[in-house]
């Protein structure tokens, strides 16, 4: 199978139908990060196929769990993951990439304006600033992909949130421990749906962790 073939194949496993349009994005927004690869190091991973499962499909993995026209903050976006990718397979929602890396954001902003995506930007800053332009008390949604402990990442995730919004961790396999073993989120933060996956067209374990007040 080609990296066409395995990224239709395995949105499918994950119930989602991606339009020919889509598809085609996702291809688009392969290209351009294997160019970039070269220049800035996006990715350790090289072949075409893998980045597909590795990443592609890995960000889709949350896409269930982010509502329709929905506001959503990826904190640590690095190459796009999951940002781009849950925007390409759902246009309706707003978008800001997070990171902290300003060569990354000139990439994530190539990205956006060769692929015409709407309604999302990339900020280059770190989350923790208070006053890094990052709106307070805005998103619906903050997810994070294994970036940072658990804490830290509830801690900073907080001021960027409305009241009732949610917080997504994307985890490796020992997600559910890791929440068991977190020390601050109990007081103000429960665990309001999880999610424990195979990787498709892989053996990786994903762990998705849905966190609220």
């Amino acid at each position: 199978m080609n990296a066409r073939e395995i990224l239709i194949s395995g949105a499918n496993e994950l119930n989602i139908t991606l339009s020919a349009e889509q598809i085609q994005l996702f291809l688009d927004y392969l290209h351009i990060l294997q160019v970039w690869n070269t220049k800035i190091n996006l990715t350790s991973i090289k072949d075409k196929k893998e980045i597909v499962i590795r990443h592609f499909l890995d960000s889709l993995t949350i896409f269930h769990f982010v509502e329709g026209e929905s506001r959503v903050l990826d904190i640590g976006s690095g190459a796009g993951f999951p940002g781009i990718p849950l925007k390409i397979a759902n246009p309706s929602i707003e978008v800001t990439l997070l990171d902290s890396t300003q060569k990354k954001v000139y990439f994530l902003s190539d990205v956006i304006r060769k692929l015409r995506l709407k309604r999302i930007t990339a900020v280059c800053a770190r989350a923790e600033s208070e006053d890094n332009g990052v709106q307070r008390y805005y998103y619906d949604f903050v997810i994070s992909r294994a970036v940072g402990t658990v804490d830290k990442l509830i801690e900073i995730s907080k001021p960027y949130m409305v009241d009732d919004g949610e917080i997504i961790l994307m985890r490796g396999k020992s997600g559910l421990e890791e929440w068991s073993n977190s020390k601050v989120v109990s007081k103000e933060f429960r665990l309001l749906k999880f999610s424990d996956l195979v990787l498709p067209y892989s053996r990786q374990r994903r762990v998705i962790l849905v966190v609220g007040r």
